[in-house]
């Protein structure tokens, strides 16, 4: 059953001085199934020869520091003259052109090149190993070697954001990440970080929607034994932990005003005092934000301060919602179902492509998330090792009624309403208006509720109220109904 899961071992070398050019390059290569390692220059790949087997194929820059890639071409011919090369150049002069080809090259790629391209060139070097899902034409991406979760798509817009990522990795700038709950945030102040010269320092994530308020300050810039009831001794916060890395704040437009503040002076001075402390603290900390909401409006509404909002948003990038980008659902589906069997330890199951449409057709609210926790259900619940239509609508919580009526009429349920509106009032009732909206409000709450999967500060920010707002309407609808 393994040969049912597109993949492949064979190991792909990329060698330049540009971290960019090999973070998308690598990217690119890691989508397709290769298992890659990236080199800033010839020293570093020829010691890592030294100590393990040479890899399936090598792409090199020409031009880099230390010994260009020619020189590199030169010595690993010299002891492995079967290895397939890829030089790579900006200059593609005759002399670039004509060296690399008298060296034993393979190919020569121009820059700039499009990734497309360039994965092409590695498969047409490289024997393609057998699969048996040929008429899917996206790969299954495998995890890295660190089994960080990765960023997965192939479309324009996550291509762009690849390239983005590659270019801000390296400038000492503040990010701000917009993108819908469950788009994958995260994931890409995970990248930002690994790929800057912050690497090997701390990843320090804090999510300030479903940290309580009174809490929040506490847990950003710690706290002095004494300083409030309850803190019995000193505790480190998260700018600290952070200190020579990135703290990566989330649901950023949350965060209460006093605390934006704080927050603001830290951004601007690099300093700041524990509650109840009198040291000050020092810090060199990379601030990655992110937030679903707009942040413009929340500064035009007084809830978000505009100079905070300066500060961060020197770059800013925007994470397509799966809606926009459903070409990439077959990959991702696949790289979902491919985890859930490994963690499973269960034989991998494929989507007929009816199922594959089904999940095409779904408007994902959830975004990638949603999509990660289908691929789950249907992983563990589906009885074959197909997974069908029904399995599908099944994983989706939803009938297996046309799927062009799955999500309704949009004014059906307005009629229906109305309809028993008059019923009701013919009928001599009262107080209709205040039982509508409570049962409306507890409909809200609990299809709100059901897609966050219980996070209570999710739902709230994705229904536009107040997580107190929330917890109270629950509270009472339960009292109501108890």
């Amino acid at each position: 059953m393994a040969d049912d899961i597109p993949t492949t071992s064979q190991r792909v070398w990329v060698v330049d001085d540009d971290r960019a050019v090999r973070f998308v390059l690598s990217t690119a290569l890691r989508d397709a199934g290769y298992a890659v390692e990236g080199f800033d220059g010839a020293a570093a790949a020829l010691d890592m020869l030294s100590s393990q087997p040479p890899p399936d194929l090598l792409f090199t820059d020409v031009r880099m520091p230390g010994d260009d890639g020619l020189v590199l071409l030169d010595k690993l011919k010299s002891v492995h003259p079967q290895l397939p090369v890829i030089v790579m150049s900006a200059y593609t002069d005759v002399a670039s052109t004509a060296g690399a080809f008298r060296g034993g090259a393979q190919e020569f790629l121009s820059k700039p090149f499009d990734l497309d391209d360039a994965v092409a060139l590695a498969q047409r070097v490289l024997p393609q190993p057998h699969t048996a899902v040929a008429e899917r034409s996206t790969p299954v991406v495998e995890a890295a070697p660190d089994q960080r979760p990765q960023l997965v798509g192939d479309t324009p817009a996550m291509r762009a954001l690849f390239r983005a990522i590659g270019r801000l990795a390296q400038a000492p700038l503040s990010v701000l990440i917009n993108g819908e709950t469950g788009t994958g945030k995260e994931l890409v102040a995970h990248a930002l970080h690994h790929e800057s010269p912050r690497a090997q320092g701390p990843f320090v994530a804090l999510n300030t929607a479903a940290i309580p308020s009174e809490l929040l300050e506490s847990e950003l810039f710690g706290h002095e034994a004494g300083a409030f009831t309850g803190a019995q001794r000193r505790h480190v916060g998260r700018f600290e932990q952070a200190n020579g890395g990135t703290l990566f704040l989330d649901e950023i437009g949350d965060m209460p005003l006093p605390l934006q503040t704080r927050l603001l002076r830290v951004l601007a001075e690099g300093e700041f005092f524990r509650v109840g402390g009198r040291e000050l603290i020092r810090v060199d900390v990379r601030v990655i934000a992110a937030t679903h909401q707009d942040l413009e409006t929340l500064v035009a509404q007084g809830r978000f301060r505009a100079d905070l909002l300066h500060r961060l948003d020197v770059v800013r990038l925007r994470l397509p919602p799966l809606r926009e980008r459903r070409d990439d659902i077959a990959q991702l589906a696949d790289t979902f179902l491919a985890a859930a069997a490994r963690k499973l330890d269960t034989p991998p199951k494929r989507l007929t492509a009816a199922a594959l449409q089904a999940l095409r057709e779904h408007d994902w609210p959830g975004n990638v998330r949603e999509l990660e926790n289908v691929c789950w259900r249907m992983a563990a619940l589906a009885a074959s090792d197909t997974i069908g239509v029904a399995d599908v609508d099944s994983a989706l919580h939803r009938g297996a009624g046309p799927r062009t009526r799955a999500h309704g009429d949009p004014g059906q349920w307005e009629t229906l309403l109305s309809a028993w509106a008059r019923q009701r009032l013919a009928e001599g009732a009262e107080g209709l208006h205040a039982q509508v909206r409570e049962r409306v409000d507890q409909a809200l709450l609990e299809a709100a509720l059901q897609i966050t999967h219980g996070r209570r500060a999710e739902a709230a920010a994705r229904l536009g109220m107040g997580r107190n707002t929330l917890t109270r309407k629950l509270g009472a609808g339960r009292r109501r109904g108890g």
